[in-house]
Parts: structure tokens; C-alpha cells; sequence
């Protein structure tokens, strides 16, 4: 009876991928009307910062000089900044409030545990939705700042994969958070750290507008990478430093996996 039970279970599974796509797909069936409204909602966002302060506040700022000395106007400048910002927001949305509402109050993926699918297959599978959600997000947000000649279609073309670059590691770091916090009221601080990098990281001037401390602080955060990342490849200026970004944001994306896993493995395998 052995010899006939194990060739069927050796078939039977298909493998990480499948399995963590089969998390994703359940995402997919459970959509309702309303969701559509909160992506829509993280969609506008973003482009209504661009409108009123790249093109709005940008008429009296003018252009502004990037640390190489190339002068762009601002809503060149703000426009990637806009699009690493919402990469960022869409991953987090999925990979904290959901995350945490499915794992702890839900109790989902307790039901999922029953089956062949382990703890790093959910988190993969809840990465790759969440970068589902973030990919309509850029791939919107790059029609419009081509449609406003903010950069070119190659270009463009170049910052999508940049975006879900980002989106990944972003997911991947709230994936974490989301197995450390302790319940509803620890959202504010998400929140609050959230926006303060939103405001902080290059997003509405250069980072040497700063004091010379608050400088180096600002250039070690995720979304400061980030932002630097797209706004390289979309104002056609990329050198070492995005090199930099990119390993930074990978690092990041494969320690965040391997805790997230490891604490979700903790909390549901008890």
C-alpha cells in the first residue's frame, strides 16, 4: 500500500509556486464591488498630490536643481516620487490591515494550514496579490505622467518593473509588521510612521535641503531609496547609486520574507 500511496501524494503536490498562486487566486475570488472603490481610491490619491503640488505649487516654485546640477521643472521632480509613494502605500494597505485582519481575527489561514499550503507559501501568495493591486497602481500612474510629458514611454517602460520592485519590499516589510503588532490600535503608529516617510524622503525636495544629520537619516530610509530609484530611471539619470537602491530594496525584500515567514510559521504552528 506504500508504494501505491506515494507516487499519488508526490503528484498531488505541485510546488511552492502553485500553491502560493492558489493563495493569491483565493484573493481574487473573494473580490467585492466595494474593494474596486478602495483601489480606486489608492489610485487617485497619488495622482491628486501630483495635480495640486507638482503642477500646482510647481507653477510658483518653477524647476528645481537635482544634486547632479540638472535642472528639471517640479512636477518632474515630485511626479516619481509620487509613483515610488503609492507602490508603497498599495503593499503596505494589503500586507497590514488585511494581513492582520485574515491572521488574527479571521483566523484564515489556520483553515489554509489544513491543507499541503506551509506558512511561507500564504506569505508569498499574499506578496504576490498585493503586488497585483500596486501593479495597477503604476502601470496608471505611468500613462498619466506620460500623457503629461513628465517622462518617456521607454522610460516608463523601465520604471514598471522598478515600481513592483519596490511594491515587493514594501509588502514584504508590512507582512512583518503585521506578525509583531500586538492589535488594531498599533495601526496609528503604521500610519504615522507611514506618512512621516511620505513627507520625509525626498519626496517634495532633495535630500540635501537638510541639515547635514537629518541628511544621512533620510538617505538610510526604504522610501527615500525608493524615490531615488524611480526618479533616476524616469528622469534618465541612472548611475551607481540606483545600483545602490536596488540592493538595498532586495535585502530588504528577502530579510522581510524570512521573518515573516518564520513569525507566521510561529503564530499559526503553535
Amino acid at each position: 500500500m506504500l508504494t501505491l500511496a506515494l507516487p499519488r501524494r508526490l503528484v498531488s503536490f505541485e510546488g511552492m509556486g502553485r500553491r502560493s498562486a492558489a493563495v493569491a487566486e483565493r484573493n481574487v475570488a473573494a473580490l467585492k464591488t466595494a474593494y474596486w472603490l478602495v483601489m480606486l481610491g489608492g489610485l487617485l490619491e497619488p495622482v491628486l498630490y501630483l495635480f495640486s503640488i507638482g503642477v500646482g505649487v510647481g507653477a510658483l516654485i518653477g524647476e528645481i536643481p537635482l544634486p547632479s546640477g540638472r535642472v528639471v521643472s517640479y512636477a518632474e521632480f515630485v511626479a516619481p516620487a509620487m509613483l515610488a509613494s503609492s507602490a508603497m502605500s498599495g503593499a503596505l494597505s494589503e500586507t497590514t490591515f488585511n494581513f492582520f485582519g485574515k491572521m488574527k481575527f479571521m483566523r484564515l489561514y489556520e483553515g489554509m494550514l489544513a491543507t499541503p499550503v506551509r506558512p511561507i507559501e500564504i506569505a508569498l501568495g499574499e506578496l504576490a496579490w498585493a503586488m497585483a493591486r500596486g501593479g495597477i497602481y503604476s502601470a496608471a500612474f505611468l500613462v498619466i505622467m506620460v500623457a503629461m510629458d513628465l517622462t518617456t514611454p521607454a522610460r516608463a517602460l523601465v520604471s514598471f518593473p522598478a515600481t513592483m520592485l519596490v511594491g515587493f519590499a514594501f509588502g514584504a516589510l508590512g507582512m512583518t509588521i503585521s506578525t509583531l503588532i500586538r492589535g488594531w490600535q498599533d495601526f496609528d503608529m503604521i500610519g504615522a510612521g507611514q506618512f512621516a516617510l511620505f513627507l520625509f524622503s525626498g519626496t517634495f525636495v532633495p535630500a540635501t535641503a537638510y541639515p547635514e544629520v537629518l541628511r544621512w537619516v533620510v538617505e538610510v530610509t526604504p522610501l527615500y531609496r525608493a524615490v531615488d530609484l524611480i526618479r533616476g530611471i524616469s528622469l534618465g539619470s541612472v548611475g551607481v547609486t540606483q545600483l545602490v537602491d536596488v540592493l538595498y530594496l532586495l535585502a530588504m525584500l528577502a530579510v522581510c520574507l524570512v521573518v515573516a515567514g518564520r513569525r507566521m510559521e510561529r503564530l499559526l504552528c503553535k
